[in-house]
């Protein structure tokens, strides 16, 4: 779910694969250690990252935020909208930060690069995300099918819509073979 370590110059590495049941917990264990590492900055890397649960996402935004900002809206086609916000949780709001994102970046972790991108003017390096930006439910039919319903979309805090994925602010496309 979550890599963590600290690389040359006193730079943290986050590597976050998913966004699960485990991903807030493996966070705050590797936020407990980098306040004990005083690192000069963060690399949050979200590439391929397929995202998870909504909550997660909020949860994990909510380590590098203050309390109550606005994460995602999801509005829902008579336009009515829910507003999940961030928590007071802060650990890491002090450090620098960059995200690495890619076309393999999508839903939660669209939320995440989007939410912390316009709250703290954080730098997205890489490619323009997936664009995975709708709620969905699923539907039981007769017979033990099924049917997946899109109920809503997500609303970044800027009003930009998930779905139509996010630009990086400074483009870079991997090298030859997928290397860095």
């Amino acid at each position: 779910t979550l890599d963590f370590k600290m690389e040359k110059n006193n730079i943290a590495y986050i590597h976050l694969y998913s966004f699960n049941q485990k991903s807030v917990f493996k966070l705050y264990k590797a936020a407990i250690s980098l306040s004990f590492k005083k690192p000069d900055g963060i690399i949050l890397d979200l590439r391929n990252n397929p995202g998870g649960y909504l909550e997660v996402a909020v949860n994990i935004a909510s380590f590098f935020l203050d309390k109550d900002k606005v994460i995602v809206k999801e509005r829902f086609r008579d336009k009515d909208e829910q507003v999940f916000k961030s928590s007071a949780i802060g650990l890491l709001k002090k450090y620098p930060l960059v995200i690495l994102v890619n076309k393999g970046s999508a839903s939660a972790a669209e939320i995440l690069a989007g939410a912390l991108k316009y709250h703290r003017n954080i730098s997205l390096i890489g490619e323009k995300t997936f664009g995975k930006g709708t709620v969905q439910e699923v539907k039981e039919l007769k017979g033990g099918s099924q049917l997946k319903v899109t109920v809503a979309k997500w609303i970044l805090p800027d009003g930009t819509e998930v779905g139509k994925g996010i630009e990086p602010t400074i483009e870079v496309k991997n090298g030859e073979n997928g290397k860095d």
